[in-house]
């Protein structure tokens, strides 16, 4: 079966005047039009291509490749909006579709916003829908407390940032764990900091409990050799000054100075840390 919206690996079977024909193992047929056709092939020789609906809605296969494949999420650019709805560029001749009814807010030409891409099985057509929310499940959760997960960031909220889990679940860090900025459709790994009674998903960015103290006393080290051996830091020192300086927590930050002062590989003095 040749599936729309993915790539195919398909056989070459016969040329035309309009490129040549490409059938799967069930003898399903899509054209590959010239201007896609590679310089030399031969016939019965196996190809990777990408099938969607062109402007006629005819299934067609083309060598370039899209920002996005379906059943996944992109930050995508809005080229324009009309009063059918807003066309995204996906790096494709014809432009990627995402109809009012799938916006989570209005839509305007020359924004970027994350989008969920999908199969409408009515029109067979691949449509995109900004209501990402709408395409994650946390009923039956695949991931448990500590795992280590890939994100997506979301959106914003009161409490922190909402991201995508492994993109099947939604997640929240906490304004307390967030130590570097943070763009909607960021990519980047966390860590489950806590799995609530109601299947919510508490995300950090940094380890968790004494996994914590090795990467941040590392990091201190870092910044301590690029810094001339000396950071004006102690654990009496804000919050804020903490964060700015090393992306990290007050309490990580104690975590380390204190493993890295019993390895007597810093001193701690009045107006800041020291390399021995």
């Amino acid at each position: 079966m040749i599936k729309i919206g993915e790539y195919n690996t398909l056989d070459i079977i016969r040329e035309s005047e309009q490129g040549i024909y490409l059938a799967d193992a069930d003898g399903n047929e899509v054209l590959l039009p010239n201007r896609y056709v590679p310089e030399s092939f031969k016939i019965w020789e196996s190809i990777d291509v990408f099938v969607y609906l062109d402007n006629e809605e005819r299934p067609v296969a083309v060598t370039d490749q899209p920002y996005v494949t379906v059943n996944n999420f992109a930050v995508l650019r809005c080229n324009q909006v009309t009063r059918h709805g807003a066309f995204l560029d996906w790096g494709m001749v014809k432009e990627l579709f995402c109809p009012f009814k799938e916006q989570a807010f209005k839509m305007k030409a020359g924004g970027w916003y994350l989008i969920y891409c999908y199969l409408d099985e009515e029109t067979n057509r691949l449509v995109a829908s900004s209501k990402t929310n709408s395409f994650l499940d946390n009923s039956k959760l695949t991931v448990k407390q500590f795992d280590e997960v890939d994100l997506i960031v979301s959106h914003p909220s009161e409490l922190g940032m909402n991201v995508i889990v492994n993109e099947h679940h939604h997640g929240l860090i906490y304004k307390d764990d967030i130590y570097k900025e943070l763009s909607v459709g960021d990519r980047l790994k966390g860590i489950v900091k806590k799995v609530r009674h109601d299947n919510k998903l508490d995300i950090t960015l940094g380890q968790i409990g004494y996994r914590n103290i090795e990467p941040n006393a590392e990091k201190i080290l870092h910044h301590l050799e690029d810094s001339e051996g000396f950071i004006p830091l102690t654990d009496k020192s804000s919050p804020e000054l903490i964060k700015d300086e090393l992306e990290m927590s007050k309490k990580s930050f104690k975590k380390a100075i204190g493993s890295l002062y019993k390895q007597r590989l810093i001193t701690i003095d009045a107006d800041g840390i020291r390399l021995v």
